[in-house]
């Protein structure tokens, strides 16, 4: 079972395969892989314990950070993440990214951002279109109000990490600036970054 796994210069990992979107794009349809390497779909989802201890495993100063992602939406497990952080940096002053589609609020009908304190460095939200009716159509989300959201979830974490907005370079620039604008009005960033094919 891969836990852990390297791309580019980060160590990825993989906590959960459930997720609240069934996004068009979604590379997962197709392939057990993001690095051609290590197969991601769990066959359960590791314990507390066996994440931290497949994260000390590795040796962390190879790594530029350190990058709770995965074959699923790890919001699920925020509570595991935010612990195992804590834990790791307390060993090792590596920096943290939680990639998410920034559901966490609506899976756990609470605000999940405090918990991001002292635990996550950065939290890339999967911003992916201009307005609800695009995200609807594109991500497919099981919650009705995602879009609106995942918004949320960004302008609150703000107060308790490092907010970014991603989107896909296969946008319109149209669709760019629009979302461009969107990150301008919560002052947060936006990064463009390429579509895996």
């Amino acid at each position: 079972m891969t836990i852990t796994y390297e791309f580019g210069r980060s160590l990825y990992v993989n906590i959960t395969n459930r997720c609240s979107n069934a996004c068009a794009f979604c590379i997962r349809k197709d392939e057990p892989t993001v690095n051609g390497v290590d197969e991601l779909w769990l066959e359960r989802e590791p314990t507390e314990e066996e994440i931290f201890e497949d994260i000390l495993k590795r040796k962390l100063n190879k790594y530029n950070e350190l990058v709770f992602c995965g074959y699923g939406e790890p919001s699920y497990r925020l509570d595991e993440i935010c612990r195992v952080s804590k834990a790791v940096k307390k060993i090792y002053p590596i920096k943290i990214r939680l990639n998410t589609n920034g559901h966490g609020n609506l899976i756990f009908k609470k605000d999940m951002t405090p918990q991001l304190d002292g635990a996550v460095d950065t939290v890339s939200i999967s911003l992916n279109a201009k307005n609800r009716n695009e995200y609807d159509a594109l991500c497919r989300p099981i919650f009705d109000n995602a879009f609106d959201a995942l918004i949320d979830f960004g302008r609150l974490a703000k107060a308790h990490t490092n907010v970014v907005f991603t989107i896909v370079n296969i946008l319109s620039e149209e669709d760019q600036d629009a979302c461009r604008k969107i990150c301008v009005s919560m002052g947060t960033k936006l990064r463009v970054r390429s579509y895996i094919d």
